[in-house]
């Protein structure tokens, strides 16, 4: 049973849900987006913005199921039968010669139907050894009625009926079916053009050598990655020591390479070197303390002069940075691209939790048998390894500090 603080929890942090709309108010301007152009063979996982015709009958001919022999179905009704061998039409251009009756042609698989056929005789119901022994005649042993084996012109979809309706997330199956009808591109939902800057003199890219007192930068791979995931574009992935003017310098590179929104980690808490905020909130940035765990400091501002950009800004240690992507960027991000929100459910608790007064306590969980959730590691914002075992947040209230085993609780898809 959950255990709840009473009314002198502390209240000194900022509403999580208040500075949510704040984020969302920023982005808003980012929502009236026409849709763009896109080859084909570049519009894997976009979202297809239009519903796409073909312009063709797919098949756009009727043509052969089967490797087999090519008849007229009255022909071979009172099967076994030996027909004359008269050609052999093969799934290459050109239109084959009309069947005579009484006669049959070898066909392959996809090749074009001739006129006065309207059955196909699979190889495996035909003889060998048929009599006359002769390579121009084969014996069926088995009849087939009209249309049997035979694909119809237009037996997929009719020219001007739907290949793809608009809002699907474009996989291959997709594109094979666009390609099919001839289509080479399609009208996509555009994608939101993101810098991702990684803050803090101690990092270092992955796979450098590590000295004293560094770290490798996991925030810049992690946010750049759920930000494609998220269906929007990475134009600028970055890193910068604790330099206002190195920091400066890649804000300007972003909003030359078109970035829409920037996203920052690390440099926004309250003691010193801390390059984001020193450089943002001279220039209206607002910096806050949310009432949650991880992720409690929090700054959003703006840069740029002849187009604002904004600039959501999230805390450096790593747990804290992915867990505040997905709760105040993701949700945006993935409904500008058209993709569905992530998903939330109602889940049980296999073993009690603590949970700290006054905070929204996001634990990293893990889906269990039926409806079952256990939490992975502590509430720790630098346990990366916890985060990557998990695939669920476990959302402790802020007037909860206990849970029982079996109590509910609200999970949402990681």
């Amino acid at each position: 049973m959950a255990a709840r603080s009473g009314d002198d929890a502390p209240s000194a942090r900022s509403s999580v849900d208040g500075y949510r709309e704040r984020v969302l108010a920023a982005l808003g301007p980012l929502r009236p987006r026409h849709p763009e152009t896109v080859p084909l063979a570049e519009a894997l996982g976009r979202v297809l913005a239009v519903e796409l015709a073909s312009p063709i009958d797919l098949p756009p001919f009727r043509n052969s199921q089967m490797d087999g022999y090519a008849v007229r179905a009255a022909d071979v009704a009172a099967a076994p039968v030996t027909l004359p061998v008269v050609g052999e039409v093969a799934a290459a251009p050109g239109a084959p010669a009309a069947l005579e009756p009484g006669t049959a042609v070898r066909i392959m698989t996809g090749a074009p139907m001739p006129d006065g056929a309207d059955a196909v005789i699979p190889v495996e119901d035909t003889l060998a050894g048929a009599d006359p022994a002769s390579g121009d005649h084969v014996r069926i042993a088995r009849g087939r009625a009209v249309g049997e084996y035979v694909r119809d012109a237009g037996s997929d979809l009719r020219a001007g009926g739907v290949v793809l309706t608009a809002g699907v997330r474009l996989a291959s199956r997709h594109l094979a079916a666009a390609a099919a009808a001839g289509i080479t591109a399609v009208e996509a939902v555009p994608r939101v053009r993101v810098a991702v800057i990684s803050s803090g003199s101690e990092l270092l890219a992955p796979g450098e050598l590590l000295g004293p007192g560094q770290i490798y930068d996991s925030n810049g791979v992690a946010i750049a990655a759920a930000v494609r995931a998220a269906g929007a574009e990475v134009v600028l992935e970055g890193r910068v020591r604790d330099d206002a003017t190195e920091l400066e310098a890649l804000l300007d590179a972003a909003i030359g390479l078109g970035a829409e929104l920037i996203l920052t980690s690390g440099g926004i808490s309250m003691g010193d070197h801390e390059v984001v905020r020193e450089l943002l909130e001279p220039r209206g940035a607002h910096v806050d303390v949310l009432a949650m765990q991880p992720g409690g400091p929090q700054a959003l501002g703006s840069w740029g002069e002849a187009a604002i950009v904004p600039v959501v800004c999230f805390p450096g240690n790593p747990v804290s940075s992915q867990l505040s992507f997905e709760l105040f960027v993701a949700p945006a991000l993935r409904e500008l691209a058209g993709l569905p929100a992530a998903g939330r459910e109602t889940r049980v608790l296999d073993s009690a939790v603590r949970s700290i007064p006054g905070r929204r306590q996001f634990l990293r969980g893990r889906r269990t048998a039926g409806d079952g959730v256990t939490a992975v590691g502590g509430p720790g914002s630098h346990l990366v390894t916890a985060l990557a075992a998990s695939d669920v947040l476990i959302v402790v209230p802020e007037d909860v500090t206990e849970l029982a085993a079996g109590d509910p609780v609200e999970a949402w898809e990681l």
